[in-house]
């Protein structure tokens, strides 16, 4: 299972599998028909209040990240959120690419995301 990172303005291509949005608000400017996602995980983004703390600085991603996996595994909401991306992941048997409306494509919650589902088991 690959799973590959792309911003939702650049072009889809058809080797990208199932395509999960994983923002928490509908990204400007792209029209939900036009969105090519499959699936929209919003419970799975930071908290607003993390989000605006956190603001895309590279100086704090390590705090961020850590701050950001503590809320996915305390926030109900999310816990279950991640748990469901979880399963859709160990479902596909091709690619899935996590879909984010970020300019910054390396300081983000998208990349933790990845990071995280690296990390699981296949078969579990």
């Amino acid at each position: 299972m690959v799973i590959q990172l792309k911003r939702i303005y650049e072009e889809t291509e058809e080797k990208e599998g199932r395509r999960v949005l994983v923002d928490g608000v509908w990204p400007r400017g792209i029209a939900k028909d036009k969105a090519k996602v499959d699936e929209w995980a919003r419970d799975v983004a930071p908290s607003k209040q993390l989000r605006q703390w956190f603001s895309h600085d590279p100086e704090k991603f390590d705090e961020f990240k850590e701050k950001y996996k503590q809320e996915l595994e305390q926030n109900t909401e999310q816990a279950e959120a991640l748990d469901q991306l979880k399963q859709t992941v160990r479902e596909q048997n091709k690619q899935v690419t996590l879909v984010f409306a970020a300019k910054e494509e390396t300081y983000n919650h998208a990349r933790v995301l990845k990071e995280i589902l690296d990390r699981q088991p296949k078969d579990s």
